[in-house]
């Protein structure tokens, strides 16, 4: 299997170079060149599987010759193995129609671990190959920081760089990345920012040859193909659960950076029946005004109780975009140097027309969140958090026939955001016991200024230079 940028000029890797690569030279994004495809049969003997082994074969195509099945199985059973429910993922029912997927049942409480505990192991596996080392530099808007950091955390040849917005993270979310004290984890408190400020330093560096000359600067945002392949993998364990193949299933997705609904969309392309995916935003709405109008601007930040999605630059977009606007790298990358110059951008016809037979949107403000956190306890005994209320909000809005199950993506534990869960019900959801004494351990974080220069400073003046 070979990955393209979707920019269309840098070289296509393997693998291996796409995931410790992460962003392509170009500064596009890696997908593969084409999508594999599984037929109703193979998909129909996904029923009853392991989470791990359903992980392995819905993975091993994307793969190649980077490892062989064997280890792929390794990898995924290490991985899965820490999670803190059997089923990994496991399905919740709500009502007649909707279900919740449970993904925060790993080491952070987070949807994020899913991919990441797996992409840390793959660091591992490919850096001790070589006896390279890899500087990870990434921006969070909350869960992907602690889930990155404890994936990577004392792990050989690999040094972490992590930028989150001061002060707009929750924090249980803050306290899960600041109380890692291992040696090759950095954490960077950025002032005055918001996380497309952040993210938008984090790919300044990939492009600062000053840095990728002296340093081999990976990723694990969710532009790392691996990380996104690994989310694919819940898409299909949740809807052969409800009957897929025969049966047609939709999901409704909490979505900021475009990572975990571009992933079911990958799952469609390889064959699984997803009947609508619903793009869930809060506020932050520049997703669903441009899957509604085609208006792809954006506009300020506005922090909410749903901090992960406070977003008005969406990465992930670009692959969707790549895809349905036939695979042009080289029209795509005028249209998003265009994007970036201007901060605007309106999709062309066959963009808006391709995303319009699969995609539907909506938006959540603070009043929608609440009364679907409050609906979930009220009716079904379920605290969920907000971000999750976001998607489960858009779930109940939809109009597909009631034939269709909707499954919403409970992408954080409610007790990562306590404070609104506890306003919108009464109650204040517990952590788990595992990380029960998170507000007694010691802190470690380093505030630096809004300035790319002072974060490349610190980064260069930390990191271990290429072997």
């Amino acid at each position: 299997m070979e990955f393209i940028s979707t920019r269309g000029s840098a070289p296509a890797l393997d693998f291996e170079g796409a995931t410790l690569a992460g962003l392509a030279s170009d500064g596009g994004l890696y997908v593969p060149r084409e999508w594999p495809r599984f037929t109703e049969a193979e998909i129909a003997g996904f029923a009853g599987l392991p989470y791990a082994e359903l992980a392995a074969r819905v993975m091993e195509p994307f793969v190649g010759d980077s490892l062989t099945p064997e280890r792929l199985r390794e990898l995924t059973a290490e991985a899965y193995g820490r999670f803190a429910h059997k089923a990994v993922t496991p399905l919740v029912q709500l009502d007649e129609r909707q279900w919740l997927l449970e993904l925060f049942h790993g080491p952070t409480l987070a949807f994020k671990d899913v991919a990441l505990q797996l992409l840390g192991l793959l660091f591992e596996e490919f850096l001790g190959r070589s006896g390279h080392n890899l500087t990870i530099v990434g921006a969070t808007s909350g869960d992907t920081g602690s889930a990155a950091i404890d994936a990577v955390a004392n792990r050989d040849n690999v040094t972490i760089f992590m930028l989150h917005p001061h002060g707009r993270v929750s924090d249980v979310q803050r306290r899960q990345m600041t109380t890692v004290l291992a040696p090759n984890v950095h954490n960077l408190a950025i002032t005055d920012s918001s996380f497309d400020d952040a993210q938008a330093m984090v790919k300044r560096m990939f492009g600062d040859t000053a840095m990728t000359d002296r340093f081999a600067i990976g990723a694990v945002n969710s532009i790392n193909w691996a990380r996104l392949m690994a989310q694919v993998v819940y898409y299909f364990a949740s809807a052969v659960q409800l009957g897929a193949p025969h049966r047609e299933v939709a999901f409704s997705v909490p979505t900021g950076n475009f990572g975990d609904v571009f992933a079911g969309y990958v799952a469609a392309q390889m064959g699984l029946p997803v009947a609508q995916l619903i793009v869930a935003t809060n506020v932050n709405d520049i997703l669903h005004r441009a899957l509604s109008s085609g208006d792809y601007s954006t506009g300020t930040v506005t922090p909410t109780a749903a901090p992960s999605m406070d977003i008005q630059v969406s990465s992930n977009f670009e692959r969707l975009l790549f895809d349905l606007g036939g695979r042009d790298g080289k029209a795509l990358a005028a249209q998003m140097h265009g994007f970036e110059a201007t901060r605007a951008m309106q999709l062309t016809n066959a963009q808006r027309e391709g995303a319009a037979a699969l995609f539907t949107s909506a938006r959540a403000d603070a009043d929608d969140m609440s009364r679907a956190i409050r609906w979930a306890w009220e009716n079904c005994g379920e605290l969920i958090d907000p971000h999750t209320a976001c998607g489960l909000h858009a779930a109940r809005a939809s109009d597909l026939p009631a034939s269709v199950p909707v499954v919403t993506l409970a992408t954080a534990h409610p007790a990562k955001f306590r404070d609104p869960v506890e306003r919108a019900t009464g109650n204040r959801p517990a952590l788990p016991a595992r990380i029960g004494d998170l507000f007694q351990r010691e802190e470690r974080c380093v505030e630096l200024p809004g300035d790319y220069d002072a974060v490349a400073e610190y980064v260069a003046s930390h990191a271990t230079p290429k072997a």
